[in-house]
């Protein structure tokens, strides 16, 4: 098999907001037997001080081991994402009966394999986009009561963004049902695509137009930096813990 003629570089970057602690977790992890596979894992935590980042650093520490394990040439990615999501909410589930606290996650992975085909999963309102230059090709569909209401067409995506019960969530890492798990499928990825996962602590300030037009401009960690600036400008004082993780496909110099 020819490999792929690109480049894979990637950043991630995180910040507490004007929140008292930090519950988000985001890590990019290269596999540690395979050059050229790479998975992205961004967990947004809930739950009081202790119990979200408890949450948050479950899902980073399942998809680790999880990854770890995984065999590019032999194993379903889509089956591995799958298991992570699972296998973190049922430990999360776990914490909560032994602490008594009520710790819930949301989760989003992406994980690129050495031959250029990518594999997503994701539970809650955090989200991945994928671009090519400046267009968005697709993103995550969050599993939000607002996003119930746009799919009635009772609100736009303008109108959600802005919804008081915004952070009102359908299905999560945690919760007594079993989360939603929606899973995408790209065959081949090619130079000039972008993928990046996000908290909503970031997406809520951006439009799609914008996020595409930063991320074609600049390198992930410049555009990582300025993302979480701009985010951190526009939330005036009220702002969320913020995560993300950028991977980008450049050409083969």
């Amino acid at each position: 098999m020819t490999p792929p003629r690109y480049r894979l570089t990637g950043a991630t970057g995180i910040h507490k907001g004007d929140r008292d602690y930090q519950q988000d977790q985001v890590c990019l992890l290269s596999h540690a037997r395979t050059k050229g596979c790479v998975m992205a894992v961004l967990a947004d935590g809930m739950g009081g001080r202790s119990g979200g980042r408890k949450a948050s650093d479950q899902v980073i520490m399942t998809a680790r081991q999880l990854f770890d394990r995984f065999v590019p040439a032999v194993d379903d990615a889509a089956d591995t994402l799958r298991q992570i999501v699972f296998e973190a909410h049922m430990v999360i589930r776990l914490t909560a009966i032994s602490s008594e606290e009520e710790p819930h996650s949301t989760i989003v992975a992406f994980l690129i394999k050495p031959d250029g085909s990518c594999y997503w999963a994701h539970a809650g309102d955090s989200r991945i986009y994928h671009f090519h230059d400046k267009q968005l090709i697709k993103r995550t569909k969050d599993h939000s009561y607002v996003q119930t209401l746009v799919d009635k067409g009772e609100l736009t995506m303008e109108q959600a963004q802005f919804h008081p019960q915004s952070n009102v969530l359908m299905g999560c890492l945690g919760s007594d049902k079993d989360p939603p798990i929606d899973t995408h499928y790209i065959p081949k990825l090619v130079a000039g695509d972008c993928l990046m996962a996000c908290s909503d602590g970031l997406w809520h300030y951006f439009s799609e137009t914008e996020l595409g037009s930063v991320l074609a401009a600049l390198p992930p960690r410049e555009a990582s930096e300025f993302l979480i600036e701009k985010a951190r400008n526009r939330a005036r004082g009220g702002g969320d813990n913020l995560s993300l993780a950028i991977v980008k496909l450049e050409n083969a110099q």
